[in-house]
């Protein structure tokens, strides 16, 4: 099939089946043939002696760890779209999670590919050992998005289920004392299980909806889990404890049991469809920022919100700085599509200017395109160029995607003019 594409010089997207709702999945020109791999979904029974597990890419992320349950095993990285996501997708976007802090993102939970290129030759990426010989091309395929690669099977690495697990809640009654407590824990020497975060408008749209227990009276709460023995999870708890307590936490609520975890960590992955409860549409960003700039970059989405006259609801993986602001809006409104794009798009802008990314896990796609150009120079665009020709001369997987062309930069630049100053200046105008 991937020989007939090239031959045929069709275009089209290589992980629409696996990459999930982003927009790295959805085919930017008319296709002719939309699908180079069919989805597929078998996985063999975990090994537990190896701790691995062989999976097809269409399989779900959830479904990794029910299979190894009976091993006492599990998959680490949990995206909150857990239940329907599939391993191919997080491997085209090196997914993370809310225990991505603790234990890494996608790329650090494979072990090994086994993916086609455009001219329908096979590739063993990796291995099962702990390195393998070579340029590391693990990594460089793992958030790829479809653009170099048809990958048809992955290697995962399994973990032995910790004895104990137990969360923090902790309630502040100022955003920016909750931001300052996410650096203070990492400060203290704590790497939790999972730190995340929430804003009043997300914590209230949750508690309506999934009854987790969290306050919906105070400026944002924190989620922060401690895993392992028993005696390792009692200790550091208490230290977490003090930490909350010491950085202006005005309530604090640790989970007493298996089923209450479970209840507080259901509300944060139900954030989503919880904020789709209470607006008609919502727009959902991703950038990374330095944890120590969390309260400054709130800041900022809360004059933003006022600027353009939307609403925004704050969540996300704060032990890594990824940020998820769901910005609510009303398509059927005059011009209301558009300032939220553009309030997405100064998001993006704010993160690169105090030294974060424009992605954390969802991908560049088409819909951050643009700002590649304000994060990378010509010349770093220019090697990814040289890195997508390396394996797909004639850009027909996922074209269109990703990496921009400069003249598209030079483009954007051109209409995109900040206090008089020209973006790119450097680079020629057509």
């Amino acid at each position: 099939m991937i020989r007939w594409r090239r031959l045929c010089g069709n275009s089209g997207s290589t992980s629409d089946h696996t990459a999930g709702p982003s927009s790295s999945s959805i085919p930017d020109v008319p296709l002719a043939f939309a699908s180079t791999c069919p989805s597929v979904a078998r996985m063999p029974p975990p090994a537990p002696v190896s701790r691995t597990a062989r999976l097809q890419t269409g399989v779900r992320n959830l479904a990794i760890s029910e299979a190894a349950a009976p091993f006492g095993l599990y998959y680490a990285p949990d995206p909150s779209s857990q239940i329907a996501c599939t391993i191919g997708g997080n491997v085209a976007e090196n997914s993370g999670g809310v225990h991505c802090l603790k234990y890494g993102l996608t790329v650090h939970n494979i072990l090994k590919l086994r993916a086609f290129t455009i001219e329908g030759e096979l590739l063993e990426i990796g291995g099962e050992g702990l390195d393998a010989a070579g340029y590391d091309l693990l990594a460089l395929m793992t958030g790829s998005e479809g653009m170099l690669a048809v990958i048809t099977e992955i290697t995962v690495k399994l973990l032995p289920t910790p004895e104990c697990a137990q969360v923090v809640m902790a309630a502040f009654d100022d955003i920016e004392k909750a931001a300052a407590a996410v650096a203070n824990v990492i400060a203290a020497g704590i790497v939790p299980a999972g730190l995340e975060m929430m804003d009043q408008p997300a914590t209230r749209a949750v508690e309506e909806f999934v009854h987790a227990g969290y306050p919906t009276d105070v400026a944002g709460i924190l989620l922060c889990e401690s895993d392992g023995t028993r005696e390792e999870v009692a200790d550091e708890i208490r230290r977490i404890q003090d930490v909350m307590e010491a950085s202006g936490a005005i309530l604090t609520r640790t989970s007493h049991d298996e089923a209450e975890r479970l209840r507080f960590w259901a509300g944060r992955k139900a954030a989503f469809p919880a904020v789709g409860r209470i607006s008609p549409d919502y727009y959902c960003m991703d950038g990374t920022i330095p944890r120590k700039r969390v309260g400054e970059v709130l800041r900022g989405i809360t004059e933003m919100e006022k600027r353009y006259g939307l609403r925004c609801a704050n969540v996300f993986h704060a032990g890594d700085g990824n940020l998820h602001p769901l910005i609510l809006y009303d398509a059927n409104a005059p011009g209301e599509l558009e300032r939220t794009e553009a309030f997405g798009g100064e998001i993006l802008e704010l993160s690169i200017k105090v030294g974060g990314t424009i992605t954390g896990e969802h991908g560049v796609g088409v819909e951050k395109i643009n700002y590649m150009c304000l994060q990378f120079r010509p010349a770093e665009l220019a090697a990814f160029h040289g890195v997508k020709t390396a394996f797909d001369e004639h850009t027909l997987l996922n074209p269109g995607k990703a990496v921009p062309t400069l003249a598209r930069c030079a483009e954007f630049g051109r209409r995109h003019v900040h206090t008089g100053q020209e973006k790119f200046p450097d680079l020629p105008r057509f």
